[in-house]
């Protein structure tokens, strides 16, 4: 099923840019979904509305779409705002080839959810892999949300994610949850995205998996629209090394100080922070940048964070995790109940390659690092050199608040002659090549500052 519907986008190709192939496509088949599953489903299908009425109607098949999402959406109030009412203007022979594609499928049935879950998980990763550098703007991949999910442990609570995408955060802590026989009102969702066509995907994705969520769309730097939530647990993965920010440098928020201009990584952190309850804890993806940057502000900040006894776990993620980026990432953990201790991970050597250009993270590596962290926190627990380290906030300090895993662990991956030379060229090329990124961004930042003082 999975590889006939993608074909169908095919059918749009050059009709409609290709960034909205996932809107086009996706909104005809959630239609298909509650057209064929109105009742069992949980949702209002009014007449007129169902698929087998966008052939039997006059007029235009564009029209007749967007009159359809448009009824079911007043139907269904939690999802006002979320389908695309985009079909009017495309190519109506090539989107007629497309419903009768989509019209081909069956969601009928008791397991209809589940068959339409998979298949929207299997779009948004294809769509995230075609869109290159852009898709990273909706999509985690998905063995870094495990991996998120597996330490955090959301068994119940608010989960909060301040730019949640196309939702893949919430849907793995749903996923968690019911493996581990809970329910799923057992955890809240909040939720806040910027971009309008991504706040719908996720809307959609929500109702899709059968999570109702309270979805902002908005600027949460500009507009925090959660004010006063305290979650239970956050899970995030903003965008790396943003310039482009809403910066209000009285902002409360910046309570361990004022994120530079030019960067919104601790900005990010400092409104995730905010938002954790009295024994909430955070997972957050961030560039490696995060861990040892000492410009503007950024060592500062971090300083205060450690010293607030705020971080209790920092793992190094091997490369090419992200398609969308060549900057390495990693991941912080936050915890409003740390002791100042914090656990540090070296994950750079795991993974495996899923094609010539991604790696995925194994069902065994993140258990291996789950457990660490697990242990840590519990009882059990000892250092393994390379892999994993416990240090106090002393040693930390001598370190002047550098969080880099290696510097701690020690390095698993040998200098010389341990790491094959091909490997080790092509790692050390995309090293570089992320550098000159943020080198350009940089250079940016300082042209932008020198033009204002100019002007």
């Amino acid at each position: 099923m999975d590889d006939v519907l993608w074909k169908a986008a095919d059918k749009l190709r050059g009709a409609v840019d290709a960034a909205q192939y996932k809107d086009f496509v996706l909104g005809l088949v959630f239609l298909k979904y509650v057209s064929d599953s109105s009742g069992d489903g949980g949702f209002v299908v009014p007449d007129g509305a169902r698929w087998a009425d966008l052939a039997a109607a006059s007029g235009g098949l564009g029209e007749r779409i967007d009159a359809a999402m448009d009824a079911v959406m007043r139907a269904n109030p939690p999802l006002g705002g979320a389908l695309p009412k985009i079909f009017a203007g495309v190519d109506q022979r090539r989107l007629g080839d497309l419903v009768a594609l989509i019209g081909e499928v069956s969601f009928g049935g008791k397991t209809a959810r589940d068959v339409l879950g998979e298949v929207y998980e299997y779009f948004l990763e294809k769509f995230a892999r075609a869109e290159g550098r852009r898709g990273g703007e909706f999509y985690t991949p998905p063995s870094v949300v495990r991996l998120l999910v597996e330490i955090l442990e959301p068994y119940k609570g608010r989960v909060y994610d301040p730019c949640c995408g196309s939702g893949g955060m919430f849907v793995q802590a749903e996923k968690f949850v019911l493996s581990h026989r809970g329910r799923p009102a057992d955890i809240a969702v909040y939720g806040q995205e910027a971009n309008e066509r991504t706040w719908r995907l996720a809307k959609m994705n929500l109702a899709v998996h059968g999570i109702s969520g309270d979805l902002r769309r908005a600027d949460t730097f500009h507009s925090d629209a959660h004010p006063g939530l305290q979650a239970d647990c956050v899970l995030a993965n903003p965008p790396f090394n943003m310039s482009d920010w809403y910066r209000d440098p009285g902002d409360p928020r910046w309570r361990y100080g004022v994120p530079p201009a030019g960067n919104a990584n601790f900005a990010w952190i400092q409104h995730i922070v905010s938002k954790l309850g009295p024994a909430g804890r955070a997972g957050v993806v961030m560039a490696n940048g995060s861990l040892s940057s000492r410009q503007s502000s950024e060592g500062a900040i971090r300083a205060a964070l450690l010293e607030a006894g705020l971080v209790s776990c920092v793992v190094a993620l091997p490369d090419r995790l992200f398609r969308s980026t060549p900057i390495p990432a990693c991941l912080w953990f936050f915890d409003r109940t740390a002791d100042g201790r914090v656990l540090f991970v070296d994950a750079r050597d795991m993974g495996t390659m899923a094609d010539r250009t991604e790696r995925v993270l194994t069902t065994g590596d993140i258990a291996r690092i789950a457990g660490a962290y697990r242990s840590w926190r519990g009882a059990g627990y000892s250092d393994v050199p390379g892999f994993c380290r416990s240090a106090d906030l002393d040693e930390i300090r001598s370190h002047d608040h550098v969080l880099t895993p290696g510097r701690y662990v020690g390095t698993a991956r040998a200098e010389t002659g341990g790491e094959p030379p091909a490997a080790r060229v092509e790692r050390l090329t995309e090293e570089l090549f992320a550098h000159f990124e943020e080198s350009a961004r940089l250079d940016r930042v300082v042209r932008a500052e020198l033009g204002r003082l100019n002007g």
